[in-house]
């Protein structure tokens, strides 16, 4: 039997602040195995991101134990086991999408020339062939977070973490790019964990939807989809998709409080 990409068990965070401490997770117990789309939704503040961060080695636990393939998130950032993709796409806008898409490679010694063929491999993996040398701003905010979607995946790592991506962008956008990441997650068979606080995003991208309480942070329900690996966006129609949601309502209400 594999062991799961990422486990959590009993994990718990408080963080120290002039105002008292204040309980970021409590209790959260969770594996996600390979190959894998996991959304986790909830309130704002219920610690969604907080726990992504935790897989990142970007905050550390207060207590409890949280493994990434088998190791410490601090050993697997040295390994590179992941690429984040943060709310805003965070491109420098002096360097081409080329260029942005290209830093990591550059800090972590990789020779040019693989570089430039990583750049151009992920550039067409997010459909921005021809887009290399235009800069930031001559891109609208979906192609400025595809590009930074295509960041995260040059160094080709297993995980991918993504702390809504989409949560800036107009309905028609978000729509194009939730079906654009399905075929990218088809085509790549990375381990995605997605913070989201849409309801029908997380139901159509997911394989498996976290639904978090306020704070402190715990889970309240741990769904697996039924829906079909293929789902075009009218899929949202369907009786089956609809009564995942509900349940995603009902689990959100359980913590008290939700957001559409």
């Amino acid at each position: 039997m594999k062991a799961p990409v990422i486990e959590a068990k009993d994990l718990n965070l408080t963080f120290e602040t002039n105002d008292g401490p204040v309980h970021a997770l409590k209790d959260v117990n969770l594996t996600i195995d390979r190959g894998e789309f996991v959304s986790f939704i909830g309130p704002s503040g219920c610690g969604k991101t907080t726990f992504l961060r935790c897989i990142a080695a970007l905050e550390q636990p207060t207590s409890g134990v949280l493994t990434v393939n088998s190791m410490t998130p601090e050993n697997a950032r040295q390994e590179r086991s992941y690429g984040y993709v943060f709310q805003a796409a965070g491109l420098y806008p002096w360097r081409t999408i080329a260029g942005n898409v290209k830093l990591p490679l550059e800090i972590m010694g990789y020779a040019k020339a693989e570089q430039d063929e990583r750049v151009r491999k992920v550039l067409s993996l997010v459909d921005l062939e021809g887009f290399g040398k235009k800069f930031p701003w001559q891109l609208s905010g979906g192609m400025q977070q595809r590009a930074s979607i295509a960041r995260a995946l040059a160094f080709d790592a297993d995980i991918l973490l993504m702390d809504e991506p989409f949560g800036a962008l107009d309905e028609i956008v978000r729509d194009k790019l939730n079906e654009e990441l399905l075929k990218l997650w088809a085509r790549t068979e990375k381990t995605i964990g997605f913070v989201t606080h849409s309801i029908p995003e997380a139901v159509y991208l997911s394989t498996k939807i976290v639904v978090m309480s306020p704070r402190p942070g715990r889970i309240t329900d741990v769904i697996d989809s039924t829906l079909p690996r293929e789902r075009p966006l009218e899929i949202r129609d369907s009786p089956e998709f609809l009564a995942i949601a509900h349940r995603v309502r009902e689990g959100l209400r359980a913590g008290h409080a939700y957001e559409e």
